[in-house]
């Protein structure tokens, strides 16, 4: 059986797709299995064993219907289910198999705090649009797979993380999806551990006065002294914007922690069986995107009449408080 299974996007979606291709390769005899992305999602599935092949969606539709007639299917997974995996899927006129979104649940529990979803992992709901096919959750949880030419060797870290740290993702797609940056202070602060915070090139700023924040001088009143007599080992190493997306997946591998926000990086440290601490401001873990079959610690505020306020989060907060994030309780305790 041929099998073409389409996400597009993102990060965290994608990787929230892999235990499919591992259950319908290791279940089914004789199975091809082809995946079908975006083309700057390359490096997560560059290297899964249980995809035999990926096609890239770069700027033309047409063109990548055009490769996928080629390779005469047998069914399609749809773990996407928008409008252009609809176009692929009658372009490609073979049974198909559609994840169900749940969009009209989320709507009425962002707008009217009716809560209708299914108290179901979305991963498990993946899964569910398979079973048919005869396979099942094998419980392994996700899968992130990482070529040898990206592991990165504690090396090239400072000397002062190199024996252990803690790996921060404090990036996000949408402003209320992550902490303000003194709220970030706060909770590395807390951690009092050598911290690798990771992001992209657009979180580098914030993460650089993250990073300053604990690099006073002697000279502002014996501030680092002060610290030393508190037993406070907060130490900042900023990594983001100078790491892949596999080598920023390498550096949560050897994490000995993972503190995240509601974003890929945490799905990838899911992934490699960290125990996470996931923060959550305007979404929720409700919506079934918490981490996966790892250990897991949740941190958001519960007190709230206007959460969720969105299914993807906004730039600012809609009420201009912002007390989803400002008023987290950071709970917890790291030996």
């Amino acid at each position: 059986m041929k099998i073409l299974i389409i996400r597009f996007s993102s990060i965290g979606d994608i990787v929230l797709t892999t235990p499919v291709p591992r259950v319908l390769k290791t279940q089914l005899d004789n199975t091809v299995i082809h995946y079908a992305t975006k083309i700057q999602y390359k490096d997560i599935l560059d290297s899964n064993p249980y995809v035999d092949k990926v096609f890239y969606l770069q700027n033309d539709l047409n063109e990548l219907v055009e490769q996928l007639l080629a390779e005469r299917y047998d069914c399609v997974i749809d773990l996407h289910n928008n409008l252009r995996t609809r176009i692929v899927k009658w372009k490609l006129g073979v049974k198909s198999f559609s994840y169900r979104k749940l969009n009209i649940e989320k709507w009425l529990l962002v707008n009217f705090k009716v809560d209708k979803l299914p108290t179901l992992h979305i991963v498990d709901r993946y899964l569910e649009t398979v079973a048919s096919l005869g396979v099942k959750n094998d419980t392994l949880g996700l899968d992130y797979f990482i070529p040898e030419k990206d592991e990165v060797p504690m090396e090239w870290l400072p000397e002062t993380h190199r024996e252990s740290y803690v790996a921060y993702a404090l990036g996000a797609q949408h402003g209320t999806k992550k902490l303000p940056i003194n709220r970030m202070i706060e909770l590395c602060d807390k951690i009092n551990k050598p911290i690798i915070l990771l992001g992209g090139k657009e979180d580098f700023e914030t993460a650089e006065n993250v990073k300053r924040f604990f690099e006073r001088p002697l000279e502002e009143n014996g501030y680092e002294s002060g610290l030393q007599e508190l037993g406070k080992k907060t130490i900042i190493y900023n990594a983001c914007g100078f790491y892949s997306l596999n080598q920023s997946a390498s550096l949560v591998k050897q994490a000995r922690y993972v503190f995240a926000h509601d974003t890929g990086l945490m799905h990838i440290a899911a992934a490699f069986k960290k125990e996470v601490f996931s923060i959550w401001g305007s979404t929720i873990p409700s919506f079934g995107m918490y981490p996966y079959r790892t250990k897991f610690t949740i941190l958001e505020n519960t007190k709230l009449s206007c959460r969720p306020c969105s299914k993807i989060g906004f730039d600012k907060c809609p009420k201009g408080h912002f007390k989803c994030m400002n008023d987290i309780v950071f709970d917890f305790y790291l030996p």
